[in-house]
């Protein structure tokens, strides 16, 4: 079927994390969906190509995001059904708490288009990057923060636990302005249960421009209720202690690795020989 959509991600500083690929979607577009909030980067994408529509608008006080999300979805695939070759940009990665992207792509596949999902350099990939801190060390924990509330969840405090969107912490209306210290006290309540209150914690905010500095600002948990917390902002706990040991598990491996070098030793022993001019064994 004629019409297609690509979700490309532009990534977070402005023209310098876009792939080639994503690049060359947005220049070869029917037409270009902009799901950035930033009116420089709006700007940007209008430097290379005509035709972008700004997504922005459809946000609204006191309107649900899911509203928002799904004006965002039929707004593009209008343009797909009319035979057009549509990118959606978006902040970071397309497929990093966005969830227009994920529903797009999958509504427009439904319907036999060609729909596709270009990653890109996300706050996450940022954040490892800025504060030095690398997930496979001791693992890493990802919540969004009004999920991390609502549901149990069980955490290690022996890994990283990082938060996203720490500014909408305990948002039940899916709206768009940020929550209180009353909110904040209810998930330092959550997070007192695993960590002390004095334990270091950083927030994160990635830079958007290559003349801003990204922000990472060290305080211990407590001060979290009256800090400068933004929707960007993100909430970043180091692992509280060192990992702990497994020794029975590590010496069923071993066991384990064992048995298998004394399968190959007596199978290297027990090779029968093969004469290729007589064409039978020995």
């Amino acid at each position: 079927m004629a019409g297609s959509l690509y979700c490309v991600g532009v990534g977070m500083t402005l023209g310098a994390h876009i792939c080639p690929l994503s690049r060359s979607y947005i220049e070869n577009a029917d037409v270009v969906f902009s799901g950035v909030s930033d009116g420089f980067v709006e700007l940007w994408l209008h430097q290379i190509h005509h035709d972008v529509r700004s997504l922005q608008p459809f946000y609204g006080k006191n309107k649900s995001r899911h509203i928002t999300y799904r004006e965002m979805v039929d707004t593009m695939l209008a343009e797909v059904k009319q035979g057009k070759n549509v990118v959606g940009a978006f902040y970071g990665h397309p497929g990093v708490f966005a969830k227009a992207p994920h529903d797009a792509i999958a509504r427009a596949r439904a319907m036999g288009y060609e729909a596709k999902m270009i990653p890109g350099i996300s706050a996450e990939d940022c954040l490892y990057a800025d504060l030095g801190m690398d997930p496979g060390k001791q693992g890493c924990q990802h919540y969004e923060a009004s999920q991390f509330m609502l549901y149990k969840r069980r955490i290690d405090p022996t890994a990283m636990l990082i938060l996203w969107q720490i500014g909408l912490a305990g948002d039940l209306s899916m709206g768009i302005d940020a929550t209180g210290a009353a909110e904040r006290r209810l998930l330092l309540e959550l997070l007192a249960q695993d960590y002390p209150l004095d334990h270091p914690c950083w927030l994160y905010e990635a830079a958007t421009s290559p003349l801003q500095t990204p922000r990472m600002e060290q305080m211990p948990l407590k001060s979290l209720v009256f800090a400068d917390i933004y929707l960007h902002t993100t909430l970043v706990i180091p692992p509280l202690a060192p990992m702990i040991p497994n020794p029975l598990l590590r010496a069923r491996l071993q066991q384990l690795q064992l048995k298998d070098k004394h399968k190959m030793i007596t199978h290297k022993n027990n090779v029968i020989p093969f004469d290729t001019n007589r064409k039978k064994h020995l």
